[in-house]
């Protein structure tokens, strides 16, 4: 069997197209294998209505391909340009490559499989010897192909929340189905528009805005003023994660007017914030210390600790009748910082009720999806190009379907 024979069978070639020529050549990187496709001699293509046609005239296209050993492979081919149905004159599509790609399909499939296994875009520019951009065209290529296959009519339930692209810079905006925990839409910012943009994408994939009935965010005066407009008919949930972390900044700006003249509570910052019941032993103790000394912080971590025990109600009757309660009392010491976070509660005392009459709605599907889209963020050292960095997030947390070959790799 000639090597060229064996060469199309490793390409998967079929008729009219043939290896017509195998070599190894030099280059200043050191060995290249060259392989030339061309097609037989009076052969025919399928157009668009799938009439068989011949070529009308031919265009030389090369592509990079799978390294053979350890030396670059180029695929060098004479494409036949054919008529299509309306007269235009085509480019045949090859077997090997997408449209207008340098690379084969599965030269393709090998970079982003090297993605999948956490390997930073700028690293496999350097494995593969290719540079950065050509590698995102690639990524965004596959991305984009693989959303179009969200189908979303069955979305009734999302979360909301924003990310930062680099450290103190531009955010994204992330939109999460809470049934089936995946990204279902991410857009630059975190403004009232993005819901705008985020009701566009789910109508235009078949879902609607009038299905949606609860969504889940912080907040933002943003992300309410978008609430409003887009999705009144949903009930909306304040999510638990925020306001704890209110709470605990609350807590700590107590602490802090402690601390002015008391340097015993330095370095005490999280003792107080964490849960009791996680402290360790030693901790719990430094805690008690604390909270005898200082009777003032001593009762707002009371308060801090009690707040969540109306998570722990049998019914949701029970559990807003223990808050009002708790802000009553709250409202009845001279604790200020615990006060002010008495009034914002109150302010979007509805958000925050349907804690309750809807138990596991929270974001924090969305903080691990963020965890997630951080942590590709630290391994690339940040990205200073947004839309790279939308599409590292459906990457990693859209749960995609890719079309890209798989075999051979």
């Amino acid at each position: 069997m000639r090597s060229e024979d064996i060469f199309a069978m490793g390409l998967g070639l079929s008729s009219p197209w043939e290896v017509t020529e195998v070599a190894l050549v030099d280059s200043s990187e050191g060995k290249e294998l060259h392989i030339k496709i061309d097609f037989k001699r009076g052969g025919e293509f399928a157009n668009d209505a799938g009439e068989m046609q011949k070529a009308y005239d031919t265009e030389e296209k090369t592509w990079r391909h799978l390294n053979f050993f350890e030396h670059k492979c180029y695929l060098h081919c004479r494409v036949p340009r054919i008529p299509m149905s309306d007269g235009k004159i085509t480019m045949v599509q090859v077997p090997w490559a997408r449209p207008n790609s340098g690379f084969t399909l599965l030269f393709e499939a090998f970079t982003m499989k090297l993605i999948e296994s956490e390997m930073p875009v700028s690293s496999v520019s350097k494995r593969v010897k290719e540079t950065s951009p050509r590698i995102w065209r690639v990524f965004h290529h596959w991305v984009s192909t693989a959303r179009e296959g969200l189908e979303l009519s069955g979305v009734s339930r999302i979360g909301v929340d924003e990310t930062s692209s680099r450290r103190g810079h531009r955010y994204i905006t992330n939109f999460v189905d809470l049934d089936t925990r995946q990204l279902i839409f991410s857009t630059p910012g975190k403004d009232t528009d993005t819901f705008a943009r985020f009701v566009e994408e789910l109508e235009r994939r078949g879902g609607d805005r009038d299905n949606i009935k609860v969504v889940s965010m912080d907040m933002s005066s943003a992300f309410i003023a978008g609430y409003f407009e887009y999705f009144q008919k949903a009930d909306v949930v304040f999510d638990k994660f925020h306001i704890a972390k209110m709470l605990n900044q609350a807590l700590d700006d107590t602490r802090k007017g402690e601390q002015q003249e008391k340097s015993l509570l330095k370095r005490h910052r999280y003792t107080l914030l964490h849960r009791r019941s996680n402290l360790s032993e030693k901790k719990l103790m430094e805690l008690e210390t604390l909270l005898l000394t200082y009777p003032q912080l001593g009762e707002a971590y009371k308060f801090k600790e009690g707040f969540f025990d109306a998570y722990l109600c049998d019914t949701p009757e029970e559990s807003i009748e223990f808050l009002e309660k708790w802000c009553d009392k709250v409202m009845a010491t001279s604790l200020s910082h615990m006060h002010k976070f008495v009034a914002t509660l109150k302010a979007h005392w509805s958000g925050v009720i349907t804690n309750f009459t809807h138990p596991g709605v929270n974001n924090g599907i969305l903080e691990g999806i963020n965890t997630k889209i951080q942590l590709a963020k630290r391994r690339a050292r940040g990205f200073f190009n947004i839309d790279n960095f939308i599409d590292m997030a459906y990457f990693v947390s859209g749960k995609l379907k890719f079309s890209y070959p798989y075999d051979s790799l």
